[in-house]
């Protein structure tokens, strides 16, 4: 790998990623909202910046996303569901990636190997959701990666050698989680990054459109 692009390149993720891929020698081009001014919400904001860039990159990684959104805490019953907190929940877990996706696909090579990846979460799984509740962020991270899965088959009739995935990160010692540690195990930002790229280091575009843990275990959908 000699290029990657990181969107959401300040957070907690993001930025130790990109400081995992730099000690590797990768040339590193990071994106965020507090640095840039990159809206992933907005596809006027991400088709100027990404329309901005040249070039092709091996790694096309989006980092972005909360689980917290204008107050609004995860709900415990279906009782505590407003329509505002599903919308900034779509907006910026599902919109925003599939805005970045759809975006980039000018900077991803067409007949090289290269990766598109992005952060979702177990609780996006239907098909593990033993405990309810959650409704909007687990909502959001469902619809990501069904945007995910179609891209892949669409994508691998132009760009066959193109792994296209939903990443699991665990439970990672950020803003992000700050609240919600405690009810899980955790790793430090550092080691989630060298977790998530020691899984992308093993995967193939056969692999392309799956949903994957931050161990390299499958999620179901």
């Amino acid at each position: 790998m000699e290029k990657a692009l990181i969107i959401g390149a300040s957070g907690g993720i993001g930025s130790a990623v990109s400081d995992a891929l730099e000690a590797r020698g990768v040339a590193v081009t990071g994106l965020s909202r507090s640095k840039d001014g990159l809206d992933v919400t907005n596809e006027a904001s991400v088709q100027q910046h990404l329309g901005a860039l040249e070039g092709q990159f091996d790694l096309i990684f989006v980092a972005t996303g909360a689980l917290e959104i204008n107050g609004s805490e995860p709900e415990k019953t279906i009782k505590h569901l407003t329509a505002d907190a599903m919308l900034d929940q779509f907006k910026l877990n599902t919109i925003g990636p599939a805005m970045v996706l759809k975006h980039s696909i000018k900077l991803l090579p067409r007949r090289a190997p290269a990766t598109f990846a992005a952060l979702s979460a177990r609780v996006g799984s239907i098909g593990d959701n033993r405990l309810g509740g959650w409704y909007s962020y687990r909502i959001a991270k469902a619809a990501v990666n069904q945007v995910l899965h179609g891209a892949a088959i669409e994508l691998a009739r132009t760009h066959k050698e193109l792994t296209c995935v939903a990443l699991h990160p665990g439970t990672v010692e950020t803003a992000f989680t700050e609240k919600y540690v405690g009810h899980n195990p955790s790793v430090p930002a550092s080691e989630a990054a060298e977790n998530l790229l020691s899984v992308l280091d093993g995967l193939t575009p056969e692999d392309t459109g799956k949903f994957y843990d931050w161990q390299g275990e499958e999620v179901p959908w």
